[in-house]
């Protein structure tokens, strides 16, 4: 009935729109070819595949910016996917900023569609309430809610009585306190798909229903048409919105492209209208605790979950046109129906009138898949929602319109970008086993520093046997295991595995002792997982190119290493990356580990198409040790036989040298993180001879090994900026004290000049800043991670990015952007020195105000070594 329901409400609203197709929406479901009223284009400018809510959000968007000839592509019918199963929720109670800001755009879009389009979409603002049954959850809650009520969406945290008012049948007896978000609503998520497509369908765009993609051709990298059952459409851009079927569309071409995605079965619960029916404007209940979301329909009540064993579906994949309800499974369902009935036990006698099943697609992080393939130019992908979809609907089809119109979206979606994953992560057996892990993460609280359990050691270092068995604890990036820290021998390993709080965590100690033998004696780390590339040519190609793409000057005597940003037109950070002149003619490129696959691409469609001139990723071809610590220089000296100190071996120098008794390690002058040291770059053959040979030789000066967390450490006491989460394509050298990395006047233009050269002569509207918590209590107070809202003179003006404590301060630092808003306008002004200098700051961590001393460079104390100024910022800014 209820499936009825939904399908006769989408059918009424289509055919009201569209009175041309109303023979088309009476059709049967079936799969058999019917005859089509209106003939495919031969070619378009845009073809989107995928009706839904993604498919239509991105026509209307492209409509929307003045782009006509889009051509949007169903093999079933309009909004008949996981779109016409959904449940309705817009919420945007959302940790991750870039998902918080496409929920909010998407809520105000969908709130003046029905004016917009005549479509009904069932649009109603009932609010939302989050309820926390401990602590900690109550914690997440707030940190949420800090980050809401500065954007300014209305939000509040309430007392379970509170929670009571506002909602007469819930329980509330093992509450400790809920999240009102007022603004949240509830619509009809297939009508919302039908009123985009009817807006989209009057400024031009051309909508056909049962017509299947079979794979989109391209040649010479690039997009250049769509094949379908009804014929060819030639065409310069293609979407790919095909949720659950994303993954097969992307692989049915020649060239595959990868977008890891997996479905799960998602189960809802609908019941008959209660005898006093419910009121249509009471709040969502989302009781993450009990897995369970409960929401007003129709009088009764819909209610879903996100259990611990989840069942993926379709692994082998299926073409299946139209979502039919897949098979009820109240055994499956029943601890979902447990915790609702304990939630709401007024409800036993209620009737039920259907368990719904549908598929619903996950991703490997938990985060949606948007953007340009690295592999096809023009092959753009909007999919992978993890149950999202109408939340993040109207917001993520603007970013990929704007993005497909402009080149680049108008915020850093980078967390979302498909080109944050590489092939490793398209593995059908990763994916179902992942998502098994990633629907229960759904719900579960998730504290800072937390780490995926499935898909693990699939990338490792040769050492990696090796620094496991003398304590290693391990985490992931971009596939890559890399040591958190090394746990001593006697400790508690369950307890410090188990340990996941918002306050001071038990590797407090172990890290400590880290970083204080990086600063007195001599550490190893393992950072194998860094992206290294090698660019040469025959001539002049690599430096000619190489100086266009990079903002410093690359034409340095062979053997020196420059630090320098990859920029975009606007001057902001594509890359941040180390580049050694290995011969007049060959470099050698390093950049954080996840730019592995973005940095590829971005260089592949810059760079000339010239024989003479080659690229290789030689990522696994180089294990990398980082030495750091003053007595780094000892152990290399004895080592190789050679000199090491600065007047024979400079600061940001590279050379190639024997260590032990291997030969061709490349030795870099630089740690990352502004202590002394050296990065050893060694082919992989030798990796485990070297490790052990520094190793032992650095017994008699108190080596040890360390991890990334005291890098971390290092590198934020320092002041040390890191792409992805300091630095994105929106900051500029500019904006954060890195006018040393950019030689505006080296003799050529290169990317991004014009923007740094105007931001130099005006000024610019944010600056990167260093915070130290002053009223901090580092046992007993929640400590801040990244994401913290930044006050000054009690006025929001920036959030933190980044944080760490600092055990040569004894206190946390903080490193965040700070903004000028004007009071009376909020306009953007410009940040002057003064500006940050004489303000008053605080932090909020969790809805609670820490002061803050701001600062623009770091204390000179943190320096244990004597360095002209400009050493110390060149000294290496950590990548991670």
């Amino acid at each position: 009935a209820a499936r009825m329901f939904l399908r006769l409400l989408s059918d009424i609203q289509w055919r009201a729109a569209h009175p041309k197709w109303r023979r088309m929406t009476q059709r049967s479901t079936s799969t058999t070819a019917e005859p089509h009223p209106v003939s495919l284009p031969a070619q378009a400018q845009v073809v989107i595949c995928g009706g839904g809510i993604m498919g239509t959000s991105v026509a209307y968007h492209l409509s929307k910016m003045g782009w006509k000839d889009i051509v949007l592509l169903e093999q079933g019918r309009l909004a008949a996917g996981t779109t016409r199963f959904c449940a309705g929720i817009v919420s945007t109670a959302r940790p991750v900023s870039i998902e918080l800001k496409m929920a909010h755009y998407s809520n105000n879009l969908y709130q003046q569609l029905e004016q917009e389009t005549g479509v009904q979409t069932g649009y109603m603002k009932t609010g939302s309430i989050s309820l926390a049954q401990t602590q900690d959850r109550l914690i997440s809650l707030k940190r949420i809610a800090s980050s809401l009520n500065v954007m300014g969406i209305p939000c509040e945290i309430i007392s379970p009585k509170k929670v009571l008012q506002l909602h007469p049948l819930i329980n509330i007896h093992d509450l400790v306190g809920a999240m009102y978000v007022p603004e949240d609503a509830l619509v009809s998520s297939a009508n919302v798909s039908l009123a985009l497509a009817t807006a989209a369908s009057r400024n031009g765009v051309q909508i056909h229903e049962r017509t299947s993609v079979s794979h989109v051709t391209i040649q010479k990298g690039r997009v250049t048409g769509v094949e379908t059952d009804r014929g060819r459409i030639q065409c310069e851009f293609f979407v790919n919105c095909a949720g659950q079927w994303a993954y097969e569309l992307g692989h049915s071409g020649e060239e595959p492209v990868h977008i890891p995605l997996h479905a799960c079965e998602h189960f809802y619960l609908l019941t008959h209208p209660l005898k006093e029916p419910l009121s249509s404007n009471l709040p969502t209940i989302v009781d993450p605790d009990g897995r369970i979301y409960i929401r007003n329909w129709q009088g009764g009540i819909l209610s879903g979950g996100f259990e611990k064993n989840p069942k993926p579906l379709f692994t082998e994949g299926r073409n299946q046109l139209e979502i039919q309800n897949l098979q009820e499974d109240w055994d499956h369902f029943g601890p979902l129906l447990g915790a609702l009935l304990r939630r709401m036990p007024g409800l036993e006698a209620l009737q039920i009138m259907q368990l719904v099943n549908c598929p619903e697609s996950f991703t490997p992080d938990m985060r949606c898949i948007m953007g340009e393939s690295p592999t096809a130019r023009g092959y753009f992908v909007l999919a992978g929602m993890n149950s999202a979809g109408i939340s993040y609907g109207g917001g993520a089809g603007k970013y990929l319109a704007e993005w497909i119109v402009n080149g680049y979206p108008s915020e850093n979606v980078w967390p979302l970008d498909l080109k944050r994953f590489g092939t490793l992560q398209s593995s059908r057996t990763f994916l179902r086993h992942r998502v098994m892990e990633v629907m229960p993460l759904m719900c579960d609280l998730k504290v800072p520093r937390w780490d995926f359990q499935t898909g693990r050691q699939l990338r490792t270092s040769p050492l990696y046997d090796r620094l496991d068995a003398q304590g290693a604890r391990w985490m992931e990036k971009h596939g890559f295991e890399r040591v958190k820290y090394f746990v001593p021998p006697g400790s508690d390993l369950l307890d410090l595995d188990h340990s996941k709080t918002f306050y001071k965590p038990d590797w407090f100690d172990i890290v400590g002792a880290e970083v204080k033998c990086c600063k007195e004696a001599v550490c190893v780390i393992d950072m194998s997982s860094f992206t290294k590339f090698e660019i040469s040519s025959t001539g002049d190609q690599a430096l000619e190119s190489l100086q266009y793409l990079f903002s410093n000057d690359l034409d340095v005597p062979v053997g020196h290493v420059v630090h320098t940003g990859m920029l975009n037109e606007k001057g902001g950070y594509e890359n941040d990356c180390s580049i050694a002149r290995l011969s007049k003619r060959s470099f050698f490129m390093i950049s954080p580990t996840d730019q592995q696959v973005h940095c590829w691409t971005w260089l592949k469609n810059r760079l000339p198409d010239d024989s003479n001139l080659v690229m290789e990723d030689v990522t696994w071809k180089y294990t990398a040790l980082n030495l750091i610590g003053p007595r780094a220089v000892d152990v290399l000296s004895e080592l190789s036989y050679a000199p090491m100190t600065a007047e024979h071996f400079p600061s940001l120098f590279c050379k190639e040298m024997s260590v032990g008794y291997a030969n061709g390690i490349r030795v870099m002058s630089i740690t990352h993180t502004g202590e002394p040291g050296f990065v050893l770059y060694i082919p992989i053959e030798y990796a485990l001879h070297v490790y052990n040979e520094v190793m032992n030789m650095g017994q008699k000066y108190g080596i040890r090994n360390a991890g990334y967390y005291a890098l971390r450490s290092l590198r934020i006491e320092k002041f040390f900026a890191f792409w992805g989460q300091d630095l994105d394509a929106f900051t500029t050298p500019m904006e954060c004290g890195r006018e040393f990395q950019v030689k505006l006047d080296k003799g050529m233009e290169f990317l991004g000049q014009e923007a740094l050269w105007e931001q130099k002569q005006n000024g610019v509207y944010k600056r990167f800043t260093m915070f130290i918590l002053e009223d901090h209590d580092t046992d007993m107070d929640l400590w801040p991670w990244w994401g913290e809202p930044i006050f000054r003179n009690g006025r929001y003006v920036g959030k933190t990015t980044s944080s760490a404590y600092s055990y040569t301060l004894e206190r946390h630092v903080c490193l965040g952007f700070v903004h000028h808003f004007d009071e009376k306008t909020g306009e953007q002004l410009v940040v002057t020195t003064d500006f940050i200098n004489q303000g008053e700051y605080e932090i909020d961590i969790a809805g609670q105000r820490f002061q803050a001393k701001a600062k623009l460079y770091p204390f000179s104390s943190l320096f244990t070594q004597r360095r002209r100024k400009d050493e110390v910022e060149l000294s290496g800014y950590q990548r991670e």
